[in-house]
């Protein structure tokens, strides 16, 4: 006889979503945990749950297998990068891009020099998670030198690469955007720029104010730290060769995987060159185990001390639970039970933008996937939006300001586990500083009130619309 559960009611589903916000919330702020323990506890508190209202194992079964193979591929992107990061420093590129970056930048401007810096090489890449590590790793390294708050470099970084990764047509999550909301890629970047320029500029303005910094105990301290990088690294101008095929493959569309596999191989291929006599034993433990600075100098060394494929262990771990849950939570339809009847009831523009963005906050909060933050707020808002009169276009718009970029906020998220691990500063330390971040949702929601920059329906496709829900009623 086959085992059949019985539907989740709206209030069920509210109290299962409050009960993993508490837990998560104590856990990761309260008592300062890892988010690997609480997110374990909400699984098997949901696992219980369903259990005890007669689901089976096969269902719970595939309810973490089907969250999981959502996350295969940035997984495996994961461990890629890891070994990237640690050939990248042994081949002397990151330390010489420390070293050009040092003779370029200002100290005094150097927090919105990084936030430009990231933003205008994320546009090119379209992805931030290169950005985050690979020149992210570099200026962040500046930064700590320059003694400036880690946490404020860091939320510059991440708020630049997130800008470049919502504003390229070679961005993955702004691809899926337009996909969702059945609009034109190209028109969907234009438009979102009446809620991305000006979060782009106020934040480039708050960095300047809180970042403009600098002394002559800082200048001593960058000489010092010229002096061990050139002593004990190859600085060489073609450093760059690895960055420019970075370009060259965003350019060609290359996939992600296919780009850093190539670039493991040539960076390998460098330190081979510049080394002959190098173990390649040693260069299998930059790549499993990260690269282990010696240089006598205790700043750089813990700069340059990462990367490897075990440095991303941590954050795998942590996204292979929370995919796991947004499995469970999908599998038992708990978020869409609670998306479901707010669709129905929200009658003003401004009342629809505003669900819509709080929507994929939420999926953020209790899922952890940045792509489902915006599939599963466009599926359930799409007919929504259409009918109170509003284009496709304000619907991607919304979903990026609320879904994609509020992702490396959250520090059980796919994105935000990848940037605290990367950059190795927690995320609840740089969230008051990824201004971009935390303005977009609060500009997209202004806009839905105001109507400013609000794209809407023609006439014609006003009339449509009605029509076609007329026929169908």
């Amino acid at each position: 006889m086959e085992n059949k559960t019985k539907e989740v009611s709206f209030k069920e589903a509210i109290s299962i979503l409050i009960m993993m916000l508490i837990v998560l919330g104590f856990g990761v702020i309260k008592f300062g945990l890892s988010p690997q323990t609480p997110v374990l506890v909400v699984i098997g508190l949901l696992v219980l749950w369903s259990k005890l209202r007669g689901s089976s194992w096969d269902d719970i079964s595939d309810g973490i297998m089907n969250g999981v193979k959502n996350g295969i591929i940035p997984i495996f992107i994961f461990i890629l990068i890891g070994a990237l990061i640690g050939t990248w420093i042994a081949a002397g590129i990151i330390p010489s891009m420390m070293v050009a970056g040092f003779h370029m930048i200002s100290v005094q401007w150097f927090v919105p020099s990084v936030f430009l810096v990231c933003a205008l090489i994320g546009t090119s890449i379209g992805s931030a998670f290169t950005i985050i590590s690979t020149i992210g790793i570099a200026l962040f390294g500046m930064g700590q030198t320059l003694g400036m708050n880690p946490a404020l470099v860091a939320g510059a970084i991440i708020s630049g690469a997130i800008f470049g990764d919502k504003t390229s047509p070679l961005s993955d999550s702004t691809n899926l955007a337009a996909a969702i909301a059945e609009d034109d890629l190209f028109a969907h970047i234009k438009n979102l720029m009446w809620t991305t320029i000006p979060a782009f500029f106020i934040s480039l303005i708050l960095y300047a104010i809180i970042g403009n910094s600098g002394s002559n105990a800082s200048l001593n301290k960058i000489d010092t730290t010229l002096n061990v990088l050139n002593s004990n690294f190859v600085i060489s101008w073609w450093a760059i060769l690895p960055i420019a095929l970075l370009f060259v493959c965003a350019i060609m569309k290359v996939p992600a995987i296919a780009t850093l596999i190539l670039n493991i191989t040539v960076t390998v291929g460098m330190i081979f060159i510049e080394k002959p006599s190098t173990p390649v034993k040693d260069v299998a433990g930059f790549i499993e185990n990260g690269f282990v600075s010696k240089t006598g100098n205790a700043g750089v060394d813990a700069l340059l001390t990462r990367g490897g494929i075990s440095s991303m262990m941590g954050t795998v771990s942590l996204i292979f639970l929370t995919l796991s849950l947004g499995g469970l939570l999908m599998k038992f339809d708990i978020i869409q039970t609670v998306m479901k009847p707010l669709a129905l009831r929200l009658r003003t523009p401004g009342s629809v933008v505003t669900a819509t963005i709080l929507s994929g906050i939420g999926v953020n909060i209790f899922v952890g996937e940045q792509y489902l933050s915006v599939i599963l707020p466009g599926k359930a808002f799409k007919q929504t939006f259409n009918e109170r009169g509003l284009d496709n276009l304000a619907l991607s718009r919304v979903l990026e300001d609320g879904g994609t970029v509020i992702n490396y906020l959250i520090p059980w998220g796919v994105a935000g586990a990848f940037a605290a691990n990367t950059l190795g500063v927690s995320t609840l330390s740089f969230l008051p500083f990824c201004f971009f971040s935390l303005l977009s949702p609060v500009l997209s929601i202004i806009s839905g009130f105001t109507g400013i920059g609000l794209k809407r329906l023609s006439k014609t496709e006003d009339k449509a619309s009605s029509d076609d829900k007329v026929v169908t009623a």
